[in-house]
């Protein structure tokens, strides 16, 4: 068994904020959306703001998951497949979800708009925050050469 990737502290830490800022943003995106369309409005911004959320914690799932694989031969193929193939699922999603979504008549485009916005700037901003303040050695999996000879240079 191989020791774990150190990135995955980061990517769980990023995963567990970004949720409960999600969750904060989704309850703003409700009540204003109530106060702007109604129901209607608070339904919309609930929707965009699950879809803003949703989205970008895919990335870091699937890097997770590569991760699992790490310490078999083809890692690094597995490695990319997995997050590649996420990114392409992810893209073809969003494009059918704006498609649907955007045709319903009860969607307020611009509390969904607004909502999804909010929450993807609020995700990026938890993302930022999270890796600016974990340590991470510089270089990982490496053990460097000793000197037995102190007067060795």
């Amino acid at each position: 068994m191989t020791a774990p990737l150190s990135s995955t502290p980061v990517l769980r830490a990023a995963l567990i904020w970004s949720a409960v800022v999600a969750v904060v943003v989704l309850v703003v995106a409700v009540g204003v959306g109530a106060l702007v369309a109604g129901g209607n409005g608070a339904l919309s911004g609930g929707v965009g703001a699950a879809v803003g959320a949703i989205f970008p914690a895919l990335t870091a799932v699937s890097i997770l998951v590569a991760n699992r694989f790490y310490g078999h031969p083809a890692w690094l193929q597995i490695f990319f497949g997995v997050v590649l193939g996420g990114w392409l699922l992810k893209f073809v999603l969003v494009i059918v979800a704006f498609l649907v979504l955007l045709r319903l008549d009860w969607v307020v485009a611009p509390v969904f708009f607004f909502a999804l916005l909010a929450t993807a700037v609020s995700s990026l901003v938890v993302d930022l925050i999270v890796i600016s303040r974990m340590r991470l050695p510089a270089v990982s999996e490496t053990v460097l050469p000793t000197h037995s000879d102190p007067n060795e240079v």
